[in-house]
């Protein structure tokens, strides 16, 4: 079955008002010369009416330069890593519609349109792009079948996801973007992304885009099993932090099976006996037994913490207008008014 890409499709009918919103572009980057210009060339030439961000995190190459003669808005992060470029952007930018993407140039500038037509056409809070490779060189082996697995593992957690939780190209909104907690430091970012829009249970939609080769000069700063183990330590984190009650009453589950077993052998010969020979192994059950019990009211405990978070978070996200709503107050329209308690 053919794939059919966002620069094959008709943009003037999926534009509507869309082009009236404020959209941004942000590239974070390390050692991009030899391919920034060509991203911020192309992101120009796709999204006309957006403003150009490039945050330099420490290069030492001249990619700031190179940025600012093809037309960006230049800035810079000291603190290195992605998440903390990120946090950066997101803090410092005001826009209706984010667009983040990697300055490799290996993402497709002509599929942003269609992105940004669909999230704000559908209210959406999320569009992720969905790397198509050109090539069998475009996406190393390696890190596709990393993302397959933790894509895979996120889903089977949370009950759904991204097919590329670790793409990096996606088009937020501004509630998105302004109520994301960032904890991040480094790449795993793009897996706290994916659980906040899980979290809120937020409206998102996913969009193919043609994945090429990085240009000459230009290399790969991803280690598939350095950042392989950073993201599954970020998913182990993020599942005791945003589902307690599952890992906590697993872990309870496992010391009640083992105590259990020890036990056994105790009991029978205790009913046979009258004696109690293993006192170590009968203490060791009985310890196990205690930590199974405490396992599970701690689950419940944060289960419950949680629960007042998580809603304490959806009252912040509602509390930022969605891209529907900003878009009707741009057009010059009213919304409509909010019912009065009685």
């Amino acid at each position: 079955m053919s794939v059919l890409f966002p620069s094959q499709f008709n943009a003037t009918s999926q534009t509507t008002d869309a082009a009236a919103l404020r959209v941004a572009v942000l590239i974070p980057c390390y050692n991009e010369a030899a391919a920034i210009g060509s991203v911020v060339r192309d992101f120009r030439a796709a999204l006309p009416q957006a403003q150009i961000y490039v945050y330099d995190n420490n290069s030492s190459d001249g990619t700031a330069e190179v940025a600012a003669r093809a037309g960006a808005i230049v800035r810079r992060e000291p603190r290195q890593g992605k998440g903390h470029v990120v946090r950066r952007m997101f803090a410092d930018i005001e826009a209706d519609v984010f667009v983040m993407v990697d300055g490799d140039d290996t993402y497709d500038a002509a599929a942003a349109p269609a992105m940004v037509a669909r999230l704000a056409d559908e209210g959406l809070d999320l569009v992720n792009g969905v790397r198509v490779a050109r090539s069998d060189t475009a996406y190393r082996p390696g890190h596709k079948l990393g993302n397959q697995v933790l894509s895979g593992l996120v889903r089977t957690i949370f009950g759904r996801g991204s097919s590329d939780m670790l793409s990096g190209f996606r088009v937020f909104s501004r509630r998105f973007v302004k109520t994301f907690p960032m904890m991040s430091r480094g790449f795993e970012i793009e897996t706290e992304l994916t659980v906040h829009a899980l979290e809120l249970d937020m409206p998102t939609a996913e969009v193919p885009g043609r994945f090429k080769d990085r240009p000459e000069g230009s290399e790969s700063k991803l280690n598939s099993i350095r950042d392989g183990v950073r993201i599954l330590r970020t998913i182990t984190r993020l599942l005791k932090q945003e589902r307690p009650l599952l890992v906590f009453s697993t872990l309870a589950a496992a010391f009640a099976v083992t105590a259990l077993a020890l036990a056994a052998p105790v009991f029978a010969e205790y009913f046979a006996t009258g004696l109690v020979p293993r006192l170590p192994t009968a203490v060791l059950s009985a310890s196990l037994m205690i930590l199974a019990f405490l396992s599970g009211a701690v689950g419940l405990i944060l289960d419950t913490v949680t629960r007042g978070r998580q809603e304490a978070k959806r009252m912040q996200y509602l509390s930022v207008p969605g891209v529907l709503a900003t878009r009707t107050d741009t057009a010059g329209a009213a919304p409509p008014p909010m019912p009065r308690a009685r």
